[in-house]
């Protein structure tokens, strides 16, 4: 799986598994159930002041906030770098969380932030436990981080939802959380009801993953999940099979098919500076379980050479995801409630 990591220019900054340089060296490692009771264990929320809460300047004059429907979001992995043998981040590592910050939070969550953002922190597992030769080790790690995931939902639920559609949003090592979460208490439940649509993006959701939670299959959609990989055309990862199996939604016409959705579609980027907006930067194709963008294109778009553009997933498509929320959420609350 060496196509997981992407190379990270210095001329664009995308949003996740980056570098950290910060790992700490590993001593001991018990991994304790994280309390979410505390404030300070949520990387966002909707009572506290937070990088979800900012805005690009040129969409400040279209801004509007809709408190009647709530996010949660799950972060991607942000504990990366070379690995010292502690498979789990530390909730108290404050460079780490300052990290996860300003690049997940300010330039991912933000996307979803016309709603309620509900954001945890989480005993993250290290990017090594995707692609280890100890499998146990990185399994387990990955199981312990669900753990912390599954128990900021019920807290979430059970203390500030109170009966509110609930989008579900999630990013590469979030979105591998989000399945196991979607699957657990969405799937042929009653809170599948309350699903306004899960995007799960950055990692394959296998086409038998779920067998009543439909994919999403237009732009209006509800009760459903989409998500996507982003990579060059003609690009072919050299991931293992069992990572080439993937449904996939073109985030710029929203469907589930080939069809090819030209550049004329893309509503606008957030790369490197937040408060810029790049438009009409790429087209988008599904390709089997990925799918492809041209080259993008913005000032300096030439120097970037990877053809993985797994850290834009978000970002590149930001403006389009934010139109899609409130189209979505638009046509739930007409289903449910007649506007």
């Amino acid at each position: 799986m060496k196509s997981f990591i992407p190379v990270l220019s210095s001329v664009l900054l995308f949003a996740s598994c980056s570098v950290n340089k910060a790992a700490t060296q590993y001593e001991t490692e018990v991994w304790r159930p994280a309390a979410y009771a505390l404030e300070k264990n949520w990387a966002a929320l909707p009572q506290q002041l937070d990088p979800s809460d900012e805005i690009p300047q040129p969409l400040l004059t279209d801004y509007k906030k809709d408190s009647s429907v709530d996010v949660f979001f799950i972060h991607p992995t942000t504990y990366t770098g070379k690995f010292h043998g502690r498979w789990m981040a530390d909730l108290n590592d404050e460079k780490l969380n300052t990290k996860t910050d300003e690049s997940s939070i300010r330039f991912q969550a933000s996307v979803f932030n016309e709603f309620n953002v509900y954001a945890p922190r989480y005993q993250q597992a290290h990017i090594q436990s995707f692609y280890t030769e100890e499998k146990q080790r990185g399994q387990a790690a990955l199981k312990a981080a669900y753990e912390d995931i599954r128990t900021a939902f019920l807290y979430y639920l059970e203390n500030w939802n109170n009966g509110k559609p609930i989008i579900l949003a999630a990013h590469s090592q979030g979105a591998f959380h989000a399945k196991y979460l979607l699957r657990e208490f969405f799937e042929g439940k009653p809170l599948q009801e309350k699903l306004v649509a899960a995007y799960v993006i950055g990692l394959q959701v296998e086409p038998d993953f779920f067998s009543q939670l439909p994919i999403c299959e237009d732009s209006l959609q509800n009760g459903c999940y989409l998500g996507w990989r982003t990579f060059r055309r003609d690009f072919e990862p050299d991931y293992d099979l069992s990572f080439r199996r993937s449904v996939v939604v073109n985030p710029l016409n929203w469907k589930a098919d080939t069809s090819y959705a030209p550049v004329q579609l893309h509503k606008g980027a957030i790369l490197r500076n937040f408060n810029k907006v790049y438009y009409k930067v790429s087209d988008a194709q599904v390709h089997e379980d990925l799918l492809w963008i041209s080259r993008p294109k913005f000032p300096g778009s030439r120097l970037y050479k990877s053809r993985n553009y797994h850290i834009g997933d978000i970002n590149l498509f930001y403006l389009n995801i934010r139109e899609n929320l409130r189209a979505r959420v638009r046509a739930f609350k007409i289903k449910n409630t007649g506007g």
